[in-house]
C-alpha cells in the first residue's frame, strides 16, 4: 500500500527526515507517533505530495508518485487545521470539495452521525472549534477511499463524537481500508490501532504491534511503553 525508501528532508540546516523506511500493509490502522520534531507530520505531507523530499523514493498503491498528482484521488485525508474560507456556509463548503472531487459521496448519513443538520447554513467562522471539526470529518469520510490519513483527528471533539469517529474509523477498516493516523491522544491510539509507528530524529524507532511495544519496554501500560521508549532513547 505505501512504500518509503530512504526517504531525506531538510528545512534549512533542520534535518526533519533522516533515511527513512517504511513500509505499510493494506488494510489496518498504523498510528504514526513521535516527538514533536521527530517527523511526523512531514511523514504524512510527503506521501500527500505536499512535501517534496530531498532524496528518496515514495510508492503508494504500488505507483510511484514522483511528479504524478492523480493518486490523490484516492486518499481522504484530514488536516491537523483545515482553513476553510469563513464565510462560507457549511452546506456551501460540502458542495464545493463535492465538486472538486468529482466522485460519489455519502455525506448524509455523516451528517446525522454527527449531528450537522442544525449547523448546515451557519458560516464556519461562527462555528465552535468542535463543530468545525465535525464538518472536517464528513469532508475526509463521505467519499469512499481505500487510504484515509488522520492527522490529530480527535482535536474539539466531545465525548459522543469521539465515539462515532472510532466506530466509523472501525466500519471502515472492516471495509479493507488503510489509515495513517497521528494523536497525542494515547488513549484513543490504543483504542484504535492495529500497528504503532514511532518515529524518532526523522527515523523509525519501534513498528510493531502494541503488544510488541509493551514487550520491548516492559511496561504493562500503553502510555508508560510510549514514554520508555522516547526516555530510553535520550539516555542512549
Amino acid at each position: 500500500m505505501i512504500h518509503v525508501e530512504s526517504l531525506h528532508k531538510r528545512f534549512g540546516k533542520n534535518v526533519v527526515l533522516a533515511g527513512l523506511d517504511l513500509d505499510i500493509a493494506q488494510g489496518g490502522i498504523s498510528a504514526i507517533l513521535g516527538p514533536n520534531g521527530s517527523g511526523k507530520t512531514t511523514l504524512i505531507k510527503t506521501v500527500l505530495g505536499m512535501v517534496i523530499p530531498n532524496k528518496g523514493t515514495i510508492e503508494v498503491m504500488d505507483t510511484p508518485i514522483g511528479n504524478r498528482w492523480k493518486y490523490r484521488q484516492d486518499i481522504n485525508y484530514l488536516p491537523q487545521i483545515a482553513n476553510f474560507p469563513g464565510n462560507l456556509k457549511v452546506r456551501e463548503l460540502i458542495a464545493m470539495i463535492k465538486d472538486i472531487r468529482q466522485k460519489p459521496s455519502d455525506e448524509q448519513k455523516l451528517i446525522g452521525l454527527f449531528g450537522l443538520e442544525p449547523f448546515l447554513d451557519n458560516k464556519l467562522s461562527n462555528l465552535s472549534g468542535g463543530t468545525k471539526q465535525k464538518v472536517n470529518i464528513v469532508l475526509t469520510f463521505m467519499f469512499d477511499s481505500p487510504l484515509i490519513i488522520l492527522d490529530e483527528p480527535t482535536n474539539g471533539l466531545d465525548p459522543l463524537a469521539l465515539i462515532r469517529l472510532k466506530e466509523l474509523i472501525f466500519e471502515e477498516r472492516e471495509k479493507g481500508k488503510t489509515f495513517l493516523i497521528t494523536s497525542h491522544i494515547m488513549q484513543f491510539v490504543e483504542e484504535v490501532s492495529d500497528q504503532i509507528v514511532y518515529l524518532l530524529e526523522g527515523k523509525i524507532y519501534f513498528k510493531g504491534s502494541i503488544t510488541e511495544l509493551k514487550t520491548k519496554t516492559g511496561q504493562s501500560n500503553f502510555e508508560r511503553a510510549i514514554a520508555a521508549i522516547s526516555t530510553h532513547n535520550n539516555h542512549d
